[in-house]
């Protein structure tokens, strides 16, 4: 088959389309034929050296796939050969062929194409697990969500408001603030221009800078509020005011979700499949897609996605 492989770490230039042996499905596994992926930050982390697979995951790229399911390992009931589904990684989404941990699969949306359901798995996972999981939104309360035309925002956006709350973005165009806007967001900041801090307070922050907005982030959360940082763009090392979080009994939650045990994993898609699924069968919620690439442009949609020039997702079509 042909993946995408790492050659070495560096740029997008060493994203180096190569054929590669076919995976097999293990017991518990589905083996998919790949139609598309979705390029996520973590991928462009991974080509630069500074996020390995977790142990047992395949070495290329890409923690979420769609396609269809070509064969299935032993012990698994409930799929069968010729199912559409997209599915959660923990590696190897830029190629062909990828096997699957049953836990991990969901059945393509009614009205979402088989390319365009590429872009769902990661995002969508994501936000339910640490928006309304660990951070535990409720309706009437107040969500800030940093990068919300990334394809992270753009479905947080969609799930906080039609599960009640009022959601606020900061972004970095008038552009984007536009789109934030017509996906549901009550206010979006242009962070280069105007202090998220003052609209606040919030009861809940997703934040991916992570040090660079830790006591700004603090700053601004209510009584009781709670922050989860799920990325580093802005990076790892900060002073934290614990008596500010004491003060408002705030608390500061960091997670990741690729290097999480299968089982968890297999929770998390279950509580997607319940409760973000239904939303995007009856159009209430959809795949937000920039572009989309063939997979021998990975390299082209790396820089895409470097630059922050997109809104929602960049998706490599495979087949």
């Amino acid at each position: 088959m042909q993946a995408i492989t790492l050659p070495s770490y560096g740029g997008p230039e060493v994203l180096t389309l190569t054929t590669v042996d076919d995976p097999v499905a293990g017991p518990g596994e589905v083996l998919v034929d790949v139609t598309a992926t979705a390029v996520n930050r973590a991928d462009l982390l991974q080509r630069q050296g500074f996020y390995n697979p977790p142990p047992g995951a395949s070495a290329y790229p890409g923690l979420e796939c769609s396609g269809v399911i070509s064969a299935l390992g032993a012990g698994v009931a409930g799929w069968a050969v010729g199912d559409e589904v997209c599915a959660l990684l923990s590696g190897g989404g830029y190629a062909e062929k990828v096997a699957v941990p049953v836990g991990q699969l969901l059945p393509v949306p009614a009205g979402v194409s088989l390319v365009e359901s590429a872009a769902l798995p990661e995002v969508a996972c994501t936000v339910w697990s640490n928006v309304f999981g660990l951070a535990g939104l409720q309706p009437g309360e107040r969500l800030l969500v940093h990068g919300g035309t990334s394809g992270i925002g753009t479905m947080a956006i969609q799930l906080a408001v039609r599960h009640g709350a009022d959601v606020v973005v900061t972004v970095g165009s008038t552009h984007k603030a536009a789109r934030a806007l017509e996906l549901g967001a009550s206010k979006a900041v242009l962070y280069k221009d105007e202090d998220f801090v003052e609209a606040g307070p919030f009861d809940v922050i997703l934040d991916n800078m992570g040090a660079k907005y830790l006591a700004r982030n603090v700053e601004a959360l209510a009584t009781d509020g709670r922050l989860v940082v799920i990325g580093m763009q802005g990076g790892v090392t900060a002073e934290l005011n614990l008596g500010q979080l004491m003060q408002k009994r705030a608390s500061v939650r960091a997670t990741s979700l690729r290097a999480r045990p299968a089982t968890e994993k297999a929770d998390i898609v279950a509580a997607v499949l319940a409760g973000v699924w239904p939303w995007v069968a009856a159009g209430d919620v959809r795949p937000i897609v920039d572009q989309v690439l063939p997979l021998s442009a990975a390299a082209d949609a790396h820089r895409v996605v470097e630059a922050s020039t997109h809104i929602g997702k960049v998706v490599l079509q495979v087949r």
